[in-house]
């Protein structure tokens, strides 16, 4: 049995299911939708098809991060239980929580000096985040100590690659990503922007490409440009979306087609409620490991 425990926030976008399997514990954002309050619980509180047609119909989304008097709760009794913990959050490109993780963290140490807890800041977000989370799951399942865990996540977090598209910019607009503008023209001109993750775990538009077929082989061309070992990749894929698995199993077919050394087939997951708040319907992600991110 290990002495430590795994960890991370819910906005890694895996499946409940998936977390247990791996034995990776996480801790709940929060969203409202219309004005009501959740838990970003992996879509047990409201389903995900019916967050996303509940967007779509016009409803008012806000987010909130895990705050510090959460995090003190969430650790406290693996603390008491003797177990030392590495969480790694959602990126500080785009969330707080990193801060308040750290936060939580000092405040425990006075209190449990004899306990490590590590915090690790992913610079990901979404299933991409998912997988990192699994990747470290495989190296403790063989045997890495919590001190080698936290420096090697360190170290790696940079490789694991985020690219996303959208094909409705509503969203984008109405959270001030894009203007109206330039909203109103992508509509029109059928504009599917390709963004990524930079090195300091922020979402940077790329690309503006003209249609969804576009834009899918796009997405996989960058994949063929950054995996490690090129088509010859072996490692895992994992695709999330919102409300558009058409889409994300366009992308997924077309990665298995290029990529022949995969392990395993393509993993498809929803985007959850926090990121999706953001994104709305109709955003296609796909993560992979490859080159280190330079900017």
């Amino acid at each position: 049995m290990k002495d430590y425990i795994l960890s991370c926030c819910s906005t890694a976008d895996l499946s409940a299911e998936h977390f247990a399997a791996r034995d990776i514990y996480y801790i709940c954002f929060h969203y409202s939708l219309d004005g009501v309050d959740y838990m970003d619980d992996l879509g047990r509180s409201v389903p995900f098809d019916r967050f996303y047609a509940a967007m779509a119909a016009g409803a008012e989304t806000r987010t909130s991060q895990i705050n510090v008097d959460e995090y003190v709760a969430y650790f406290t009794p693996f603390l008491e239980q003797g177990m030392d913990i590495l969480h790694v959050t959602l990126s500080s490109g785009i969330s707080g929580t990193y801060n308040s993780a750290n936060i939580a963290r000092d405040m425990l140490a006075a209190k449990y000096p004899q306990r490590k807890i590590y915090i690790v800041d992913s610079l990901g977000a979404s299933s991409g985040y998912g997988l990192f989370m699994d990747k470290l799951a495989d190296l403790r399942d063989g045997g890495a100590t919590i001190d080698q865990l936290a420096a090697w996540a360190k170290e790696n977090r940079l490789n694991l690659h985020h690219w996303f598209f959208s094909t409705d910019l509503t969203f984008y607009v109405k959270g001030g990503r894009i203007t109206k503008a330039a909203g109103w023209f992508g509509t029109v001109l059928h504009i599917c922007p390709l963004l990524n993750m930079d090195n300091l775990g922020r979402l940077i538009p790329r690309f503006k490409i003209r249609g969804k077929d576009k834009v899918i082989k796009e997405i996989v061309r960058q994949m063929e440009l950054h995996a490690e070992n090129g088509l010859d990749y072996s490692g895992k894929c994992y695709i999330s979306c919102s409300a558009c698995c058409e889409d994300a199993g366009a992308v997924a077919k077309l990665v298995e087609k290029r990529f022949k050394k995969l392990n395993g087939r393509v993993e498809i997951n929803s985007i959850g409620t926090t990121i999706g708040s953001h994104t709305g319907p109709g955003t296609v992600a796909l993560f992979f490991w490859g080159d280190k991110r330079v900017d």
